[in-house]
């Protein structure tokens, strides 16, 4: 089951990145969105009403909670630029994959990763080294630096990629 759920692994912070490494990363940031759009792109609405794992969302749950988390982050990232360690907020993302948003196609949520990433990505490339140190404190996982949320956010969004390619792929779709 832990490969159905994490089908690239756990999430592996580096501890001392390069500007190689974040440049790799906004990149990863620009490009995601087209990624989701090709792994989705064949998928009729039953494949889409499909679970990744037993237990799991189904991809149209996976496709419109990427969209939630993103802009989420992109927030925390404002937030941590131009406030002193903020505090973020959490979510209840299982709560969220309930309401009725997530009925809607997912194409809403693709075109909204787009429209985020453009803006985030434009964020990402103005930061210096010292801005990527600046912290905003989660809920969930303590006091992180923006290095560490952008790994976190480029793993994130990976992970839920594979998930939809891993189900494809082992329904023969």
């Amino acid at each position: 089951m832990e490969h159905l759920q994490y089908p690239i692994g756990r999430f592996e912070r580096i501890e001392h990145p390069t500007q190689s490494d974040r440049d790799k990363w906004v990149i990863d940031v620009a490009e995601t969105a087209n990624l989701l759009r090709m792994t989705v792109l064949h998928l009729n609405q039953d494949q889409r009403l499909t679970t990744y794992r037993p237990g799991g969302w189904t991809v149209q749950q996976v496709v419109h909670h990427m969209a939630d988390n993103d802009m989420n982050a992109f927030l925390r990232f404002k937030r941590a630029l131009t406030e002193d360690s903020p505090i973020a907020s959490s979510y209840r993302e299982d709560l969220w994959a309930e309401l009725s948003d997530y009925q809607v196609p997912i194409e809403a949520s693709i075109q909204l990763l787009e429209s985020i990433h453009i803006r985030f990505v434009a964020v990402l490339r103005s930061l210096s080294s010292s801005d990527f140190k600046k912290t905003f404190t989660s809920q969930v996982l303590g006091v992180l630096s923006l290095e560490t949320a952008l790994q976190r956010l480029v793993w994130h969004d990976r992970h839920h990629i594979a998930q939809i390619a891993s189900l494809k792929e082992r329904m023969g779709w």
